[in-house]
């Protein structure tokens, strides 16, 4: 009797969720897989079945595809690197170094995180404000004759201008979380390493980094595959795509052949791509960052 309402409560846990689940994440996703398969507007009644027609189109001649892809891509591996490496440093200075007013400057690097990303794109768009933003005001400073940068009209530095503003966005959660992840790293392994004339840096390398891996690599999937939703969030508010599709991504794509175009099932088959991509990238990421697990 004991197993049965043991077994039943836990039944009784899990249903809600895994419902929830189902009809909100599986049936969705299997719908997108589905309406890949068609021409659609996303309004009228009728329905054409064209096969793998949307996805020989995908890959066969849509340039506005292709550079959404490599924006994509640009993003996720500029906005990673920066944002690791950034929030690696800083977290080992605050966890191991003598720094006066800790709490201070991990509440300040933590604010961006709590910020939405309509309020981080407009500070953004007014820093990067050809006439009078701030970027343009201290360049000007320091050289009159310069002309103007339009951060965010430049079909070269746009997707850079953006990887900007969601490093910015990034860095403080990350850090926050590699400060918990160091402060469990025993303090006897540091005072050994200083005998033995290790500097700063080989210990961050040597001690720190390996000891803390599986955290890094855990964040890293978890931020690359979301840095794909969130380069869309960011696109569709300080450049809605612009100039000429130069800052267009995966996502922002999608929902204008979705949404704008009325190609629905063009849309979701770009869905379709960029789900498999993810996927595919997520186990990538976990195969390449692998690392036996070192204990202490």
């Amino acid at each position: 009797m004991k197993k049965n309402s043991k077994g039943a409560f836990i039944f009784m846990c899990l249903a809600p969720s895994v419902v929830l689940f189902t009809l909100f994440m599986v049936v969705p996703t299997i719908n997108v897989f589905r309406m890949s398969f068609y021409r659609w507007g996303g309004y009228s009644a009728s329905r054409t079945f064209v096969g793998l027609d949307n996805f020989r189109i995908l890959f066969s001649g849509d340039m506005r595809f292709l550079q959404s892809f490599q924006n994509t891509v640009l993003l996720i591996s500029v906005v990673s690197i920066v944002t690791f490496g950034i929030s690696l440093v800083f977290a080992s200075i605050l966890s191991r170094e003598e720094v006066r007013g800790k709490n201070f400057f991990r509440v300040v690097f933590y604010i961006p995180n709590i910020l939405s990303v309509v309020i981080i794109s407009a500070i953004f768009s007014a820093i990067y404000e050809a006439n009078n933003g701030m970027l343009n005001s201290i360049i000007s400073f320091f050289d009159r004759t310069r002309e103007p940068v339009y951060w965010l009209g430049d079909n070269d530095i746009v997707i850079f201008s953006i990887a900007g503003a969601m490093v910015w966005q990034a860095i403080g959660y990350y850090m926050v979380m590699y400060m918990a992840s160091m402060a469990s790293v025993p303090e006897s392994l540091y005072e050994s390493a200083n005998l033995e004339g290790a500097g700063k840096i080989h210990q961050f390398f040597r001690i720190t980094v390996p000891l803390i891996w599986s955290n890094i690599r855990t964040t890293m999937t978890f931020f690359i595959i979301s840095s794909i939703n969130l380069s869309f969030l960011f696109v569709t508010a300080m450049t809605n795509g612009g100039p000429d599709g130069a800052s267009e991504v995966f996502l922002s794509y999608m929902y204008r052949q979705a949404y704008t175009n009325s190609s629905y099932g063009y849309g979701m088959a770009i869905g379709v791509v960029v789900f498999t991509f993810s996927f595919a990238l997520s186990g990538i990421v976990n195969l390449v960052t692998y690392r036996d697990p070192i204990e202490i």
